[in-house]
């Protein structure tokens, strides 16, 4: 996972719930200092994240539109976008060319 948060609104498409998620464990993870949930901090650090969630996905609802989307895409996004790439190149598209030999 990225080491910043990246902005989530304005996203097209609108940041999804895992994206939220996602940001909210970055933030529990900078300000507890906690990697890795023990035994010990699970409920606690869990409990933060879903909190999290929820406040953010209630703050990008209530915010107006952007007028430009952010610079950056979210790290599920950039994932996601690298997994499609790989996949674009190992399995060609119906529609391309392929040039014989």
């Amino acid at each position: 996972m990225c080491r910043n948060i990246t902005t989530l609104r304005g996203l097209e498409p609108p940041a999804t719930a895992d994206e939220i998620a996602a940001a909210a464990e970055q933030y529990v993870r900078k300000v507890s200092g906690v990697a890795k949930p023990s035994v010990h901090t699970e409920a606690a650090y869990r409990q933060a994240i879903e909190e999290i969630s929820d406040a953010t996905a209630r703050l990008l609802a209530a915010l107006p539109e952007r007028r430009v989307p952010p610079a950056v895409d979210p790290p599920l996004r950039r994932l996601a976008h690298r997994h499609d790439h790989e996949h674009d190149h190992n399995h060609p598209h119906p529609h391309d060319h392929v040039h014989a030999s």
